[in-house]
């Protein structure tokens, strides 16, 4: 009975030791083992929005070189990944666990992405081009968006046209599977702060849309980057507006030439025909010529009450401008600002 006993412990032991070390032989080959990627300190994953559990585990074993795909999969299953899919970009870091990379993806801590929005977005293709680049949106789900009349309309009382004036120039973190309509959200709900009480009252008190408050504003932040000088050249384009007077804006036509880092606007610009050249059509442009910041609205909703009607850069190139109350004084500002321009050599 007593050999019978020991024999049935010895069995019980080796099964025991065999069982320990097939647990520890998968656990330190296919699951607790670390990520090795090699010359990278960390790399990253993309989960699309359709993604089903397959699609996850061969994204991981492909992109992270994990050899042993079964051992992998089951342990996610027994995560339950398969239940917690959520789309989105991950950062892996060298040496992560198999079990740290299930756990990113399960509780969906995805890496944000930065979207920075600037002035030197000029057009609605440049944004599209731009967002689509660093997000799972393509360029047919933001068309979608800045081309529908109704949304537009029924939402922001603006048009294709001047859709750009729903863009705020700022930098924004988002999901990298961010939808196309949680995205445009993000931007009604920035267009609504912006709009608060005060600016739409001083948008009724000058007698402008909100529309068209950027849109002269998007000018304004192209001639001079000085928030006193941007009240005074909002002034001088108002006092033009009110005379049923050209414009005259030479970012207009930089913008209608596609010459944005022109320095200098020959007369030949001025020959394009387009509603962006307000050398040759009066009012406003159709849309705003770049994206804008909130300050230079707010200079133009204050601009600078006065008499003049025109104004040109000083020949310091400071920032600063001349301005004037005739077409005499200008063109004696203008002729200055010229000489200095040929002086240093700037034609373009």
């Amino acid at each position: 009975m007593a050999k019978k006993k020991n024999k049935f412990l010895l069995i019980l032991i080796v099964a025991l030791g065999i069982i320990g070390f097939g647990a520890y032989y998968i656990y330190n080959n296919f699951i607790g083992d670390k990520i090795n990627l090699k010359n990278k300190n960390y790399t990253y994953i993309y989960i699309e929005t359709n993604d089903d559990f397959e699609d996850v585990i061969k994204t991981l074993e492909n992109e992270l070189e994990i050899k042993e795909g079964k051992p992998f999969e089951w342990l996610a299953k027994k995560m339950e990944l398969d239940k917690n899919i959520h789309p989105g970009k991950y950062r892996i870091n060298n040496g992560m666990t198999k079990r740290q990379i299930i756990n990113l993806i399960k509780y969906n801590k995805n890496e944000k992405v930065k979207l920075s929005y600037n002035s030197q977005i000029h057009t609605i293709e440049e944004f599209i081009s731009y967002t689509s680049d660093k997000l799972e949106l393509n360029e047919e789900d933001l068309e979608e968006f800045l081309m529908d009349d109704n949304y537009l309309e029924d939402h922001f009382n603006l048009d294709p046209d001047n859709a750009f004036a729903l863009i705020p120039l700022n930098t924004i973190e988002v999901n990298w599977a961010i939808s196309a309509s949680d995205l445009f959200n993000l931007f009604k709900e920035n267009y609504n702060n912006l709009w608060n009480e005060n600016r739409i009252k001083l948008a009724k008190k000058i007698g402008y849309k909100k529309s068209e408050v950027i849109t002269l504003a998007s000018i304004v932040q192209s001639e001079s980057g000085i928030s006193s000088e941007q009240q005074k050249i909002a002034g001088v384009y108002i006092n033009r507006l009110e005379r049923n007077m050209e414009l005259q804006a030479d970012p207009t036509l930089k913008f209608a030439n596609k010459n944005f880092t022109a320095q200098r606007v020959l007369n030949v610009d001025k020959e394009i025909d387009s509603p962006y050249n307000t050398y040759k059509y009066k009012g406003l442009p159709p849309g705003p010529i770049c994206l804008v910041d909130v300050k230079t609205i707010d200079n133009v909703l204050n601009y600078t009450k006065h008499n003049y009607l025109f104004f040109c850069a000083k020949p310091s190139l400071n920032g600063y401008s001349d301005f004037s109350d005739t077409y005499e004084k200008h063109k004696k500002y203008a002729v200055a600002y010229q000489k200095e321009m040929n002086k240093r050599g700037i034609n373009r």
